[in-house]
């Protein structure tokens, strides 16, 4: 069963955030962490078994598009290849509720990436609980959003999740409501900034 651990949203407790800390990387196990676009499974992004057992929760096939959580600027520009207009774009708009598709480093294990294309979806969450677990982590966390197969909306409150997957999680954390409105996802390949998935983000300034 797993651990239910409660944090507070604004001022997490760091006794609690270092034991989600602890489940992530020392026990190398899968959690249910809230963002500011609703929950998501995570693990660490180097732990392969954690990945395998999400897309197992998830049913996701091999071409499935994960995404690196990270803490701020400096670790995404570590596992993304930014030029400097793109940065701009990225940093004037981090954190909050986008995902950007961007060319992986070779820090990023190549099954995470897009097969052909070596990209990524990396984002720093406007989330105070993620941001604190992300601080402690010396890796990004791997993400999905926290929906069951079939379903045509995400989990959205931690009790939910626990009941339909306490069995198979090694901790949900508790961070309250987060909204169920997915990130925006943007490319950054090209030159011009492409809209991906319209989401909680708004892309007024971003997208000519």
């Amino acid at each position: 069963m797993s651990q239910f651990i409660a944090i507070h949203p604004e001022t997490p407790q760091q006794r609690l955030v270092d034991r989600v800390v602890e489940i992530l990387e020392r026990e190398r196990g899968v959690a249910a962490v809230p963002t500011d676009t609703g929950y998501a499974l995570a693990c660490c992004m180097g732990n392969k078994e954690g990945v395998e057992r999400i897309r197992r929760i998830r049913q996701l096939d091999e071409k499935h598009n994960f995404t690196l959580a990270c803490r701020d600027l400096s670790m995404l520009s570590a596992f993304a290849k930014v030029g400097n207009a793109n940065y701009r774009l990225v940093r004037n708009n981090t954190p909050g509720p986008y995902t950007w598709v961007l060319p992986g480093t070779s820090e990023v294990p190549r099954r995470l990436m897009h097969p052909k294309r070596r990209t990524i979806g990396l984002r720093v969450a406007d989330n105070a609980i993620l941001l604190a677990i992300l601080d402690r982590l010396p890796e990004p966390l791997m993400t999905a959003t926290c929906q069951l197969p079939g379903d045509e909306y995400p989990l959205t409150d931690a009790y939910d999740i626990r009941d339909s997957l306490g069995n198979v999680l090694d901790a949900i954390v508790d961070g309250g409501y987060c909204g169920m409105e997915p990130s925006t996802v943007i490319s950054l390949i090209d030159d011009a900034p492409e809209l991906i998935r319209q989401g909680a983000g708004d892309v007024s300034s971003i997208i000519g």
